[in-house]
C-alpha cells in the first residue's frame, strides 16, 4: 500500500487526487484548512469502500504560516515510515502583498517556504520509498532571472506577476536541491494544459474571479480529468527533474547559474526561517 501526501486536498484537483488513490486503495494524508471539507470529500468515496476511511487521514493547516508547515512535517513525521508521492497542491490566490501574522509575506510562505520545508523535512521519509515522486503544482517555464534575491518576500515592488514568476522559478530551483539529495526521487513541476474549473480560493478581486468562473464554465476541464496526467506520473515515476503542462513534456528552464542559485534560495531560508 502506498502512502500518498496532498497539500490542498480539499479542493479542485488536489480533491480529485485524494478521491482517485482512497479509491485504488493507497492511503492518503489530505492536509487543508477545511475538516468539513474533507468530511465531505471522504463521503463519496466511502460508500462502495468502508475501508477507504481507514486508510485515509486529515491534517488541519494553513500553509501560509511556517509554524503550520513545520507541525504538519513532524506529524508525517511521526506517524509514517515512508511516503511514495508528495503532491504540493495547496492555493490560495492573492493580487496583493499580505504579510502574515509571523510577518511573512503570505503567497511566498504558501507557494515556495511551505513546499521547501516540506521537501526538505520529509526527504527521508520519500528516500525510504521505492520509487518515490513529487508532484509540485508550479507551473513551469519562469524566467531564469525571476527571483530577487536582495527581495524575496518583495517588500517593495510587489505585483502578483512578479511574485508568482518567483515562486515558480524557486520551485525549479528546489527540484535541484531535492534531486541531489536523492538521485532515485521523481521530481516534477506541473500545471494543467488548460483552465480547470475550480472553486478559485483566494482575494483575486472580482473581475478575476467572474472571469474565471465563466471561462472556467465554457471552456475548462474538471478536476478529475486535468489530474490525469498526474496520475500516470505517479504511478510510473522517472528519477531527476521533469516538467509537463498536462500530459506534455516541456523542456526545463535552464540559466547560467543554477546550482549556485538553487544553493543561494536554500542559503536565504535557512537564514529567514
Amino acid at each position: 500500500m502506498r502512502t500518498i501526501v496532498i497539500t490542498g486536498g480539499t479542493d479542485g484537483m488536489g480533491a480529485a487526487l485524494a478521491r482517485h488513490f482512497l479509491r485504488t486503495g493507497d492511503r492518503v494524508v489530505v492536509i487543508g484548512r477545511s475538516r468539513a471539507k474533507f468530511d465531505a470529500l471522504l463521503t463519496t468515496v466511502t460508500g462502495n469502500d468502508k475501508s477507504a476511511a481507514s486508510r485515509a487521514d486529515f491534517v488541519a493547516a494553513d500553509l501560509s504560516l511556517v509554524a503550520d508547515s513545520r507541525r504538519v512535517v513532524e506529524h508525517l513525521q511521526a506517524n509514517h515510515a515512508r511516503i511514495d508521492a508528495l503532491v504540493l497542491a495547496a492555493s490560495f490566490i492573492r493580487q496583493r502583498r499580505h504579510a502574515t501574522v509571523e510577518g511573512h509575506e503570505a503567497s511566498w510562505v504558501l507557494f515556495f517556504i511551505s513546499k521547501y520545508l516540506f521537501v526538505t523535512g520529509l526527504a527521508a521519509l520519500l528516500h525510504a520509498a521505492e520509487r518515490p515522486v513529487i508532484v509540485n503544482m508550479a507551473v513551469p517555464g519562469a524566467r531564469d532571472d525571476a527571483i530577487d534575491f536582495d527581495d524575496l518576500e518583495m517588500r517593495e515592488g510587489f505585483t502578483f506577476a512578479r511574485s508568482n514568476a518567483q515562486q515558480r522559478r524557486a520551485n525549479e530551483l528546489l527540484g535541484i536541491l531535492a534531486t541531489n539529495e536523492n538521485p532515485d526521487l521523481a521530481y516534477v513541476t506541473w500545471g494543467p494544459a488548460r483552465l480547470v474549473r475550480s472553486s478559485f480560493a483566494g482575494e483575486a478581486g472580482k473581475v478575476m474571479k467572474a472571469a474565471a468562473a465563466v471561462l472556467g464554465t465554457l471552456l475548462g476541464q474538471r478536476p478529475d480529468a486535468a489530474v490525469s496526467p498526474i496520475i500516470g506520473i505517479i504511478g510510473t515515476p522517472a528519477s531527476g527533474r521533469a516538467a509537463y503542462r498536462g500530459a506534455k513534456k516541456l523542456t526545463l528552464t535552464v540559466g547560467n547559474h543554477d546550482d549556485e542559485d538553487a544553493a543561494r534560495l536554500a542559503t536565504a531560508v535557512g537564514d529567514s526561517f
